[in-house]
């Protein structure tokens, strides 16, 4: 498996509410075709899709960029080897916070191999950051679902958009991004309503094509 160690500029990502990010859920039929076999496209996907997500969090529990790679990738290893065993629960983000315990425990044996007793510059217990991680009821554990899912809806809207045009991509973006009303889309845009709830059709469908080799 090559890792892709280039990671693509921090930008602004639309906030999807709930309500709008079913749409980006889990393939389960590429979930299937990974613990099954060895898909070398699925396997690079999955790469490319996670590990800038991976080096942010790692990130913030003081390892330094030279370290950073290794842990990234040490945790996709991880997850290409146990993959096979996972079984998805049918509830959402069951992959999400699966892949959170594994990052967790990869550091907390990060920084016991390097004896620091997981406390961190300042002060700060890392160990008990990540206890806090782990901890699915936690806020820390609420800002990496959502983070997860607005990194991930932005990749997939990267990956599509230059497929549609300029009307087609600003329509669908006012209407099911921002939560604009429909009439308010096609006067802005200068489309009919009918053009607008097409472009909406158009994107969704391909979203829900590409989604197939999105884990959630």
């Amino acid at each position: 498996m090559v890792i892709e160690s280039r990671v693509p500029p921090c930008d602004n990502v639309a906030v999807l509410t709930s309500r709008r990010s079913t749409m980006f859920e889990t393939s389960h039929t590429l979930l299937d075709d990974l613990c099954n076999g060895s898909d070398t496209a699925s396997w690079q996907r999955l790469v490319d899709l996670y590990s800038p997500l991976l080096r942010g969090w790692i990130g913030r529990y003081d390892v330094q960029p030279a370290d950073t790679d290794d842990l990234i990738q040490d945790v996709l290893m991880v997850v290409m080897r146990e993959l096979p065993s996972f079984r998805h629960n049918q509830h959402r983000g069951a992959f999400r916070s699966w892949l959170k315990r594994i990052v967790s425990n990869r550091l907390r044996n990060f920084w016991r191999a390097r004896g620091r007793g997981g406390v961190a510059a300042g002060g700060s217990d890392i160990m008990s950051r990540l206890d806090e991680l782990e901890d699915d009821r936690s806020q820390l554990s609420q800002i990496w679902q959502q983070e997860h899912d607005h990194h991930l809806a932005r990749k997939l809207l990267e990956m599509i958009e230059p497929r549609f045009a300029e009307s087609t991509r600003q329509a669908f973006r006012r209407l099911v991004l921002d939560g604009a009303d429909a009439d308010e889309v096609a006067a802005e845009l200068g489309l009919s309503l009918n053009a607008v709830f097409t472009a909406k059709s158009r994107v969704l469908r391909e979203l829900r094509a590409i989604g197939k080799g999105l884990l959630d």
